[in-house]
């Protein structure tokens, strides 16, 4: 069902997330608004206190809703910053993943994606915080942590630049042992890679946790172990195929909270919403049941207010 009309909007943009030519964006966001009868104001991220910037930005100004126009860091950031609020997040996907736009449902191409300022339905998601951080989508230990830091590190972006790089990796990587401690139950052992998921697919159409939901009020624990290098094709085509449960290497365990250490590590790699980190073991996992509203496709026999 249709919610009421959003008049008043933020769009917050990263001026340099994916490979989108941001030249023109405003002004087509700030046209199209004007032409269906909205206000569209900006914010531009800088990549300095964006977070405590914003938060001070809404609290001064009412608004219907608020767009993160970038990739999934600048979705993770106003996410937060409307965490348990009454104002909704919009998403405009402009980086080289869009992971959570993807599992939404959200239009890839602007002017699809911006049809959400005034034909949308209201859903209400969970999130996670992870080692302290908050997520709205997916993190992840080992493998892909490791291509995420380097891909972040690189001058290069893209989905070519992102396979190149585990191409690379994947010769050389040495998976390592996790001891995992849930509401539910205790896992001990090697992983290739080790993914927290709020959802179910990554951007990069990977689909890493089948029938995983937003809004169910738990997360899965998405576990690769390791696998020789003759099992890879076919490990890969079930990963993109739904067909992660049917592997002989994966495992998925359900829960609300949980604890992930390295034995002999006190520190390790961990990725949050496409953004690496290094951070201090155990890391703590919980969910935050119903707390981010979310502007998802409507009916397409819906018409506009």
């Amino acid at each position: 069902m249709l919610s009421q009309p959003l008049r008043l909007l933020l769009f917050v943009l990263n001026p340099i997330s994916g490979d989108v030519d941001k030249s023109t964006l405003e002004a087509t966001i700030r046209q199209y608004c004007e032409e269906r009868g909205r206000t569209a104001t900006f914010f531009h991220t800088s990549g300095s206190d964006d977070l405590a910037s914003l938060r001070k930005h809404l609290s001064e100004r009412s608004f219907d809703a608020v767009f993160a126009a970038g990739g999934d860091g600048t979705v993770s950031l106003v996410a937060e910053a409307l965490t348990n609020s009454s104002t909704p997040l919009g998403i405009i996907p402009l980086g080289s993943g869009n992971g959570l736009s993807k599992d939404l449902g959200i239009p890839q191409e602007v002017e699809q994606a911006l049809r959400l300022t005034w034909e949308y339905e209201l859903r209400t998601v969970d999130t996670l915080r992870v080692a302290g951080m908050f997520s709205a989508h997916l993190a992840d230990l080992g493998f892909n942590a490791l291509i995420v830091e380097r891909f972040d590190q690189g001058g290069v972006r893209g989905p070519a630049a992102y396979v190149r790089i585990a191409t690379q990796e994947y010769v050389a990587y040495e998976p390592a042992t996790y001891h995992i401690e849930t509401d539910l139950e205790t896992w001990e052992g090697p992983a290739f890679m080790l993914t927290v998921a709020n959802a179910s697919t990554f951007g990069s159409n990977v689909i890493i946790n089948p029938d995983g939901e937003l809004d169910d009020g738990q997360f899965e624990i998405c576990l690769i172990e390791p696998f020789p290098s003759s099992a890879a094709p076919g490990l890969l085509y079930r990963l993109y195929t739904n067909g992660f449960d049917a592997s002989d290497y994966t495992r998925r365990l359900c829960c609300r909270r949980a604890r992930i250490s390295v034995p002999g590590q006190t520190e390790v790699l961990v990725q949050v919403d496409g953004e690496p980190h290094h951070v201090a073991t155990p890391v703590e996992v919980e969910i935050n049941p119903s707390s981010l509203q979310v502007l998802v496709p409507a009916n397409p026999s819906q018409t506009p207010k």
